[in-house]
């Protein structure tokens, strides 16, 4: 496996048409597909103009999103980035001449969004290979199963504490 290399704005990799852009957020990961020519195409909140970030708690939460075709450098912002196609193993990637005409069809369109099944991970592996997938979903959804679970198991302890101090007297 290829070493992975990060970049920025002002050290910019060499992605091809086609490849999987991560974009180093403070506190997440944003995903764009890069289509050539220094564009990508991402996803970005309905309610937010040029910015073309999911920055805002308000736009997490966001049930809807406006697919955009901006300059990688104005995406990537002071963030670092890498190309990851670490999806390529387990799905083959479609034809790039596909995918770049499946990515321009959906230039400016609104789309549906849900941070954990149908985010902006999920819309470029499902340009990339005709299967929206996320391993940032799915660990979100793991722990979000261990916390309810971690909740459940402690409640349940509570319960049985507080019926065994019933029985004593």
């Amino acid at each position: 496996m290829a070493a992975i290399q990060s970049f920025s704005a002002i050290h910019p990799g060499d992605p091809e048409p086609g490849d999987l852009i991560e974009i180093f957020r403070p506190a997440y990961q944003h995903w764009a597909l890069y289509l050539g020519d220094g564009y990508v195409i991402n996803v970005t909140p309905v309610d937010e103009g040029p910015p073309a970030t999911f920055s805002s708690a308000k736009s997490v939460f966001s049930r809807k999103a406006r697919v955009r075709m901006q300059l990688l450098k104005d995406v990537v912002g002071n963030d670092t980035y890498h190309i990851n196609n670490k999806y390529d193993s387990t799905y083959a990637p479609l034809p790039v001449e596909e995918i770049v005409r499946r990515a321009e069809y959906l230039i400016d369109q609104e789309v549906s969004y849900d941070l954990l099944s149908n985010n902006c991970e999920h819309f470029v592996t499902l340009l990339r290979y005709g299967e929206g997938v996320s391993s940032q979903a799915n660990r979100a959804i793991s722990a979000i199963g261990f916390v309810t679970a971690a909740a459940g198991a402690f409640s349940l302890l509570g319960l049985l504490r507080s019926r065994s101090r019933e029985r004593q007297y």
